[in-house]
């Protein structure tokens, strides 16, 4: 179960840096589409044929953001329980909670634009914890050996 908490935890922690790759690739098409003339409008929003293929970008972060990532991020809190890692409950469950707050910044963003900023800086955060709990597991923890008894010596 170590080995699967980790691999979840390095799951987490490249799908947060594929979203950001997927963020940027969208944003730098759309930038060459309205460079080149192109118009970026509600219709062009609901056009069914993509007007830059770049848009592609929009729809693996929403997709991975939405559905991937928590699903990993719920997966690790349940393996965390029967992985035995010091403190891997108290990782998965602090990944689990950035993914949480992580999904809520994303679906509010568009009401509230400057929520892009959290939502950024949020996931530098998972990104790091989800890191740290997969190196966390790689670890092991040695028990503590048994001290032997000492030997009480008496004075005949």
């Amino acid at each position: 179960m170590r080995k699967v908490y980790r691999i979840l935890a390095y799951l987490i922690a490249a799908e947060v840096a594929i979203q950001a790759m997927a963020m940027v690739y969208g944003i730098a098409g759309l930038d060459k589409w309205i460079s080149d003339g192109g118009v970026f409008d509600m219709a062009t929003r609901q056009n069914d044929d993509s007007a830059f293929p770049e848009a592609v970008g929009f729809m693996v972060h929403g997709i991975n953001g939405s559905i991937i990532i928590p699903v990993l991020a719920l997966a690790l809190l349940v393996v965390s329980f029967f992985a035995k890692i010091p403190n891997g409950v108290r990782w998965a469950g602090l990944v689990f909670l950035l993914v949480v707050i992580q999904v809520n910044l994303g679906f509010a963003g568009p009401a509230v634009p400057a929520l892009g900023a959290l939502h950024g800086l949020n996931a530098l955060a998972l990104f790091a914890v989800a890191f740290f709990a997969a190196r966390r597991a790689r670890t092991t923890t040695p028990e503590p050996a048994e001290q032997p008894q000492a030997r009480i010596r008496s004075a005949a």
